[in-house]
Order: structure tokens, then sequence, then C-alpha cells
């Protein structure tokens, strides 16, 4: 029996194959835009290799995109055929990888758990735990999880660094803004390439309005990204939101252009409609025209794609996303099918489904609404949900766009007791007061807060 580079037994051919296994494994953790080789490499060292199909399974899940669901299907078939023999943690993986085909996410991480349990240096079932429960909305749970495993681990164990990276990022959102930013720091200093945690000091620094730091900070380390995948997109799109803060808007547009949304990059012609890119300009857009800033046509590509993928809803977090750019391109019949495709969508099994019922659909109702004009219907429609509209996923930071969507439909309504409900809501989670939010300062004044 061959071992992985964290002691964990693994049924493969050859030594060879482990290897390609901890080289794929390691890109993955370290977001790494060459992982198509990686894995290409490691199915060749051993195409009956069960767990690297079952990798195969989850890397395509994670683009959370209805049209690769198929071949995570065919990943999980593979799989499954392939590990009947093997040890019960990785047939748990290939159980866990089919529970998320299926709609429930949830499920798949309770494997997970239940997997790190028995195993607690599995570094595959403790990240793809933490980033599902990000996407639920599960910051406690992912804290718990860090709580649980980071005894086992030590310096010297390869993907050391994820274990501070989730450290950092769950008490981030957990708000316990100095234990995060301890955490993080320890993860670059020990690489300075460490997308996820320059990502979630970068949070911290957004949620203390420590807006200079902020932009030092990702200069600084910028230039550890060139083998970096979307995620540095993201990363830039903080910068993007510290100079917004500071109303420098038109280095906004400049970053939208050249980083975060710049179409000619080769990772935005790969991947031209992945979830996190699409979040980052939706939104940023949102709040641009929300400050009367002219942003010429980068609505229009964006409503391209959202029509394209009407009907898709694995990333329930995306589509009030999608609906802002329909609602900004005036393609209100485009809005309407995509409400009747989340509609049907509702009625599959599964938590995900769920979530867009209870959560996604009256928000993107509300996009519509605030897009219309109709803005009273707009905070009617997302008043029953704001407390748990945080079940989407998506950080503090990204939650905010829907804050602001609520508060700009209350104010543009006159309906300052709601605007006053959203922006108490808002100053018991954030540290910074309203006053000293771009977003939010305006309406403070005119509510007397």
């Amino acid at each position: 029996m061959h071992r992985d580079a964290h002691g964990l037994e693994v049924t493969v051919a050859s030594g060879a194959a482990v290897q390609a296994f901890d080289h794929a494994l390691a890109g993955y953790l370290s977001y790494r835009a060459d992982m198509p080789q990686r894995m290409t490499a490691l199915l060749e060292a051993d195409p009956e290799f069960g767990l690297a199909h079952c990798l195969k399974g989850y890397l395509t899940m994670l683009a959370y995109k209805q049209a690769a669901v198929p071949i995570a299907a065919v990943a999980a078939a593979d799989a499954a055929r392939l590990t009947a023999q093997a040890t019960p943690r990785e047939r748990a993986h290939v159980a866990a990888l089919r529970r998320w085909i299926d709609g429930e996410p949830d499920r798949a991480a309770d494997i997970w758990e239940q997997i790190l349990a028995e195993h607690p240096r599995d570094i595959l079932a403790f990240r793809l735990a933490h980033f599902i429960n990000f996407w639920l909305g599960r910051p406690e749970v992912m804290l718990a999880s860090v709580h649980r495993v980071e005894r086992h681990w030590g310096e010297e164990l390869p993907g050391y660094g994820a274990i501070l990276g989730c450290r950092c990022f769950a008490h981030e959102e957990c708000g316990h803004y100095t234990e995060a930013e301890a955490a993080g720091r320890a993860a670059i200093d020990r690489d300075p390439g460490d997308l996820w945690a320059a990502h979630g000091v970068a949070h911290v620094l957004e949620m203390q309005g420590r807006r200079g730091e902020g932009i030092a900070w990702i200069d600084s380390l910028r230039g550890n990204w060139d083998e970096a995948n979307n995620l540095r997109h993201h990363l830039w799109w903080h910068a993007a939101m510290f100079r917004l803060e500071r109303g420098e808007m038109d280095r906004v547009l400049a970053l939208y252009d050249g980083e975060f949304r710049n179409l000619n990059s080769r990772l935005t012609e790969a991947l031209p409609d992945l979830y996190i890119d699409v979040q980052n300009a939706a939104s940023m857009l949102f709040r641009l025209q929300r400050h009367g800033v002219d942003v010429g046509n980068r609505w229009e590509e964006l409503a391209d794609r959202a029509e394209a993928r009407i009907g898709d809803c694995l990333s329930a977090f995306t589509l009030p996303h999608w609906m802002m750019a329909l609602v900004a391109t005036g393609r209100h019949e485009a809005a309407h099918r995509m409400l009747e495709a989340m509609r049907a969508f509702t009625q599959n099994p599964g938590l995900t489904a769920t979530l867009v019922a209870r959560y996604a659909l009256p928000i993107c109702e509300a996009v519509l609404a605030h897009g219309r004009g109709e803005f009273v219907r707009a905070v009617e429609a997302m008043h029953p949900v704001l407390g748990g509209m945080y079940r989407l996923g998506g950080s503090h930071a990204q939650q905010d766009v829907l804050e602001q969507l609520y508060l700009d439909s209350a104010m543009q309504a006159g309906l300052h007791d709601d605007a006053r409900l959203l922006l108490e809501r808002v100053a018991g989670r954030h540290p910074l007061p309203p006053q000293r939010r771009i977003g939010y300062a305006a309406a403070a004044r005119a509510v007397g807060l």
C-alpha cells in the first residue's frame, strides 16, 4: 500500500502516481492555473487510480456550472468502480462527490467531516469542507473544522499553509480579526504566493477600514501571482474595493478593465463566465452606478453570458449578479425567463434548490423591481429574507452588495424605517460605523443615524 505526502493510504499502482497525486493536490491548495496539466499527468500515471478520478470530479464541480455536472458524474462513476476494493476513506470521498452532484453539498460536507474525524490530515477533505461551508454561509462551522484538525498538523507537513489560510478566513468571517490577521500573515511568511491567506488578510483590512494598508498589502504580493488561477482576480477586486471607499473611481475602473475583468487575459478567455469573476464584476458595476459613475458598456458582455446561463442555478449566490447584468442592460424579458427557470429549479430535491427558492429567488425579484424603479416592490420582496440571505454564502464583503440593494430601494422609496433597519443590522455586525462606509454614509445621514 502506498501513502501520500500526508501519510494517508492510497490505492494506487506506483509511487510515481502518488507523487503525481501530491502534485495535483498541491496545485489545488495553491490555486494554480495549470491544474488541467497536473490532472492529465496524474491520470496518465495511473488511469485506474480511483481517488484521482474522484479528484477530477471534485475539480469539475468547483466550477459551479450545470454543463459540467455530467462530466463530474462520469468521473464519479469511474471513481466508484475503481475504488470498490480501495480504502474506506477513498470510498467515502466518492460518496461525498455523489452527494455534491445530487445537489446536496451539505451532505457532502458531512462526509468530509466524517473522514476528518478519523483522518485529520486529509487536506483534500478539509479544504473542500471549508469551501462548501463558506458557500453555505457557515463560518462557525468552518472555524470548528479548523479547531478540530489543526492540533494534528505541524509546520513540517506539506499543505500546512492551507490550514493557516483557512484559519485566517474562518476567524475573519466570525469577526475575530486579530486571530485572523495573525494566521494569514504567518501563512504569507511561509509562502508569499498563498492566495487564500492573502485574501483572508485583505478581508480583515476591508472590515476594519484599513484601506491604505489594504492597497499596500495587495501591491506587495502581486509579483507572486503569475502562476495563479482566477482567485487573483478576486484579490484585485479587493484592491478596487479599497479604492472605491476612497472615492478613486477612475482607479476602480482601471482595475476592472486591467485586472479583475480583463476580457483579453488568458484566464478570462479560458473561463469567461466563472462564478467568482461574475460576482466581482457585477457587484462592482452595481456599486459604481450607485455613485453616479458612467460604466459605459461594461454590463453588456456580462448580460450576454447571463442569458446563456439562464436555468443554471448551481451557484445560488451568483444568481442575483446575473440578474443585475440583465436588468442593467434592459433585458427584462430575459430577466423574467431567468425567474421562471429558477422557479422550475426549485422543484428539484436537495439543499441547493431549497436555497434558491428561499433566498435567491426573492432577491432576484428585488433586483428586477429595483431596476424597473419599483422600489417599494423591491423592499417587499427582500425584507422577509434579510435575516437568512447569508445562507447563500459569500463573505461579509460580498454580501454587502445585496445589503446596498435593499438600502438603495428603501431610500428611493422613501421608506426610512426600512433603511434604518438595514443600517442598524449592518452596524451591528460590521466594525465600521455606516458613516465611514461609502455605500451607507448618505443614507445614515438622511435617516439621522
